[in-house]
């Protein structure tokens, strides 16, 4: 009964992290692997990931920065295909490991930005979007955690908050999709239940919804604060579990 409750729970934060509180989402697996194997519950996720994305494509329809999407979708598939050849042979500790170092940079930065005053946006820059969005699908794939080095990239250029969520639904949907045949082909979605899945869907469908009025209702500032806290939250808790990993 534990671990239908877990799993109905990280359901319920994709929905969230899909409606537009978008950090969120890197929560799901690491509450998964109280019960079960990173990799395995990465591969139950997907299909919440992925159903979920459908909704919140639709949703924010209107929403996103177009060059943004044209940028990060192809980088951030190159980075799926990247990490599907490499998988055999990359440590998924240095990879959490990496990933958490990657938002602590984030969070670091931004702070200080805001320390010193500066409070200007970053202009788009294609090379750095090109980098970091590859680093997203590769991270994304080992354990859907692309939000740090995705926001590393998009989070400077203070998008509005609409935009912003838009652009990080269309970009996500797009590597989690390409993430299917990879998942399939070495195993990982075979130890699933398909009727628990489906209650874990409707779980998901109505996470998104509540996550959209959240985007909406919240103020701006505080929208982007939240984020960056649990981004901060996320990086440290993906830290501690490589350091555990490795001892």
């Amino acid at each position: 009964m534990d671990h239908i409750a877990l799993l109905l729970l990280a359901s319920f934060i994709v929905g969230l992290s899909k409606g537009g509180l978008s950090t969120a989402g890197a929560l799901a697996v690491p509450i998964l692997s109280i019960w079960m194997n990173p990799l395995v519950a990465a591969g139950w996720l997907l299909p919440i990931f992925m159903i979920s994305d459908c909704v919140g494509v639709w949703l924010y329809r209107r929403d996103f920065s177009t060059k943004n999407v044209l940028l990060l979708i192809p980088a951030g598939i190159f980075g799926v295909l990247i990490a599907t050849i490499l998988a055999p042979y990359i440590s998924a500790t240095i990879a959490i490991a990496l990933t958490g170092l990657i938002g602590l940079f984030y969070c670091a930065q931004a702070w200080h930005r805001h320390l010193r005053g500066i409070d200007k946006a970053v202009p788009f820059q294609p090379v750095k979007g090109i980098f970091w969005g590859m680093i997203t699908g590769i991270t994304s794939f080992i354990s859907h955690t692309g939000g740090p080095p995705y926001q590393s990239f998009v989070l400077p250029q203070k998008l509005p908050k609409l935009q912003f969520a838009g652009t990080t639904t269309l970009v996500f949907a797009a590597i989690n999709f390409s993430k299917l045949p990879a998942y399939l082909s070495v195993g990982l979605m075979a130890p699933i239940n398909w009727g628990v899945l489906l209650i874990m869907s409707g779980v998901a469908i109505a996470g998104v919804v509540f996550g959209r009025r959240l985007s909406i209702w919240m103020p701006e500032k505080q929208f982007f604060l939240i984020i960056q806290i649990l981004l901060l939250i996320i990086s440290i808790y993906l830290i501690g579990k490589a350091i555990t990993l490795m001892l």
